[in-house]
């Protein structure tokens, strides 16, 4: 009986890997492009780190050295990628993406985000997120291993998403930094301004969103023609630590540099420390501060943070 299950479940995933394979359309080409799958993935995976080994994007997407070698010589022959010999190790070369190869990338990269959003529209609402969760599922499964943080998704917010945040920030802040009701309010006008201001070209709001539960969330909006603004960064006191802060601003960075910023800059206080250790992380740097007394504090300290792309 146990051969009979394992038989019938061993069918089910082949038929699940035929359907999805023939859905995506990964046996025609890459999103119809020149390259192979294992080509673009490859290519995001330079994009994605800073100057990695060959081993390094081996290990990541799971091929053998050989083969590794055999994509990266064929990349290297069409001038998208570069190799850099290591000064500490002569033995060592870092990949980087060629001005060639940064704009295959980002070409693949919008064919990505359109080919996914055009599966996703026609589906309703609640589809999405039953297709989400099964995805989460999937990953959790197949990926479980010990110490390893539950998954989590970046999404888009959905109705009643941004008051949650204006209501989470509103209730966490007051409770771990006594801040009053003029920063739940000075949220409400900062979101309300990003809905009717909204220029989705060049603006995104990113909702994280754990076990079907919204743990965390951030805004960039535009400043000025070269600079965006990052906001309301903000994650749930029981999902901090499993790296969502992180993410969310690698997606902000992400972004700004698709769209075309050239600088990034954030407004924080001094107090917020777990914010600035994410900040400072992520390369931004503190190009001004101003004592002030609000949100019912007195003595807090702003800081300005800015990091060029």
């Amino acid at each position: 009986m146990a051969t009979m299950s394992l038989t019938a479940n061993v069918e089910a995933v082949r038929h699940f890997n035929r359907f999805y394979t023939r859905h995506i359309g990964v046996l025609q080409g890459f999103l119809g492009s020149s390259f192979t799958l294992a080509e673009g993935r490859v290519l995001y995976e330079i994009a994605q780190h800073e100057e990695p080994t060959a081993t390094d994007v081996g290990r990541e997407l799971g091929l053998d050295a050989g083969y590794m070698s055999r994509l990266l010589r064929r990349l290297e022959h069409r001038g998208l990628v570069r190799r850099t010999r290591s000064d500490a190790d002569g033995r060592r070369a870092h990949l980087s993406l060629t001005r060639a190869g940064q704009a295959a990338f980002s070409r693949l990269n919008q064919h990505t985000e359109d080919d996914v959003a055009a599966r996703l529209r026609p589906l309703s609402s609640g589809n999405r997120r039953r297709l989400v969760a099964a995805m989460q599922t999937i990953e959790g499964v197949l990926d479980a291993r010990p110490g390893r943080p539950a998954p989590y998704v970046l999404r888009p917010p959905h109705a009643g998403d941004l008051g949650w945040i204006v209501h989470r920030q509103g209730a966490v802040y007051a409770e771990e930094w006594g801040y009053n009701e003029q920063f739940e309010a000075l949220t409400a006008d900062i979101v309300a301004g990003f809905v009717r201001q909204h220029r989705p070209a060049k603006e995104r709001c990113w909702i994280a969103e754990k076990d079907g539960e919204v743990v965390g969330s951030v805004f960039l909006v535009q400043h000025s023609a070269t600079v965006a603004q990052l906001r309301l960064l903000f994650v749930e006191p029981a999902a901090r630590g499993l790296g969502i802060g992180a993410k969310l601003i690698d997606e902000c960075v992400r972004f700004a540099r698709q769209v075309g910023y050239r600088t990034i800059t954030l407004w924080t206080q001094s107090e917020l420390e777990a914010a600035r250790r994410l900040y400072k992380k992520a390369g931004f740097r503190i190009t001004a501060r101003k004592p002030h007394d609000s949100f019912g504090r007195k003595g807090l300290v702003a800081e300005t943070w800015e990091l060029a792309l």
